[in-house]
């Protein structure tokens, strides 16, 4: 049930937190995209906001993982920085040469930083449905 919970919180947190983080940065004019696309992904046809909350939730199993092995203390601190660490490095390393996006040194750190931004939030919400589950 813990690990199904899990999977609830990260595919909620990319609804409620890195969705909303997305459309701030957009309504700022960081980015050229807005939240919750529609868009069809490959292969399935499945779309966008639903294909990355799915992800969310396997995250969100990686990120109990870690917390088991490196203790509660510090919790929201860890989930912010695994989200924006582990999640963004995989985007840029292997999620968008997947997608034909190539790896522009020039647009690296850009892109980081806002890769950061979004999935901190994304951590930092997992945490949220996790305490909010546990009561």
């Amino acid at each position: 049930m813990r690990w199904l919970l899990a999977f609830i919180a990260g595919f909620l947190a990319v609804l409620c937190f890195h969705q909303p983080a997305l459309g701030l940065l957009n309504a700022a004019g960081v980015v050229p995209f807005a939240p919750f696309s529609l868009a069809p992904t490959k292969p399935l046809g499945v779309p966008s906001v639903f294909s990355g909350a799915f992800f969310g939730g396997l995250w969100a199993l990686a990120l109990m993982l870690f917390l088991d092995r490196t203790g509660r203390s510090w919790v929201w601190l860890k989930a912010a920085l695994f989200g924006g660490i582990a999640l963004t490095v995989v985007a840029l390393l292997i999620v968008f040469p997947l997608k034909g996006i190539g790896l522009e040194l020039d647009k690296l750190p850009a892109r980081f930083l806002i890769g950061f931004i979004l999935n901190a939030c994304w951590g930092l919400g997992t945490i949220v449905f996790l305490r909010a589950f546990g009561r």
